[in-house]
């Protein structure tokens, strides 16, 4: 992905309502693709 679109994502990703944390935990999994920064379904989604 290029800079551009990673910057597209994240601002997606803030307008649909992820935390910071929840982004930053997204760009580790893709990066290091452990679990423990695996995106889990909110209760709040319900």
């Amino acid at each position: 992905m290029t800079m551009q679109e990673i910057t597209r994502l994240i601002i997606g990703l803030r307008t649909a309502g992820w935390t910071e944390k929840e982004i930053n935990d997204l760009m580790l999994y893709i990066e290091s693709g452990e679990d423990k920064y695996l995106p889990r379904k909110n209760d709040k989604e319900e």
